[in-house]
């Protein structure tokens, strides 16, 4: 699959106040934002190792009720499949190397397009083929997720991760999650390594697939 990037937040002057935040924060986005519909999740990060194979990191979202569980195969929203909620959730495309400024890969999401039965959108970015590639996390720096109000371009928060990633063997981490409360919407920071990458999270949230 060809490189693709979401350009349309690259070269913004986002004014970023107090909004970075730390592992196990609980964000209630629609307090700091009444405005908000749809957002931009934006994906960061650079490689330490420039070997000649390269590190290709990989950014997933599933679609949970309230048993902690897809619906089904469409509720796995990644490279192999880019949308959910007929559009409503759209992942933006797949960087391969990390290279450039702004995102490396992006989530967009109207919030209105959720069925009511979906409780959580969860994060996570992986390694493809960690396993087999000998390749890590820890080999991953300057990585974050921010969330954007995609109507006004307002940076809304950044967690940058760095001891989350920082030595860890794992090929996968768990990077946050959207959770529903009533009206409401929730940012909550994470930051769960995940051993296995993509294919334990899958499994654990009623996916199989044959990619790690």
């Amino acid at each position: 699959m060809p490189d693709i990037f979401d350009t349309e937040f690259e070269g913004k002057d986002i004014e970023i106040e107090d909004n970075r935040i730390e592992k196990g924060a609980d964000i209630n986005l629609t307090a700091k934002d009444p405005t908000l519909q749809r957002l931009h999740i934006g994906f960061g990060w650079d490689i330490n190792s420039f070997d000649a194979d390269t590190l290709d990191m990989d950014v997933s979202a599933f679609l949970l009720d309230k048993e902690g569980q897809t619906r089904a195969d469409e509720d796995f929203v990644f490279y192999n499949n880019m949308e959910a909620c007929e559009g409503g959730i759209r992942h933006d495309g797949d960087s391969r190397t990390g290279a450039g400024e702004g995102d490396d890969e992006s989530i967009a999401i109207d919030l209105h397009s959720i069925p009511f039965d979906i409780v959580r959108v969860l994060f996570i970015i992986s390694i493809y083929q960690g396993n087999f590639k000998e390749q890590n996390i820890g080999m991953v720096r300057n990585s974050y997720i921010r969330v954007i109000n995609a109507d006004t371009t307002h940076e809304i928060l950044r967690y940058e991760l760095k001891e989350e990633l920082e030595g860890k063997k794992d090929i996968g981490l768990i990077v946050g999650a959207l959770d529903r409360e009533g009206p409401k919407w929730h940012f909550k920071s994470l930051g769960e390594p995940v051993a296995g990458g993509l294919v334990e999270a899958a499994e654990r949230y009623g996916i199989i697939v044959g990619q790690s």
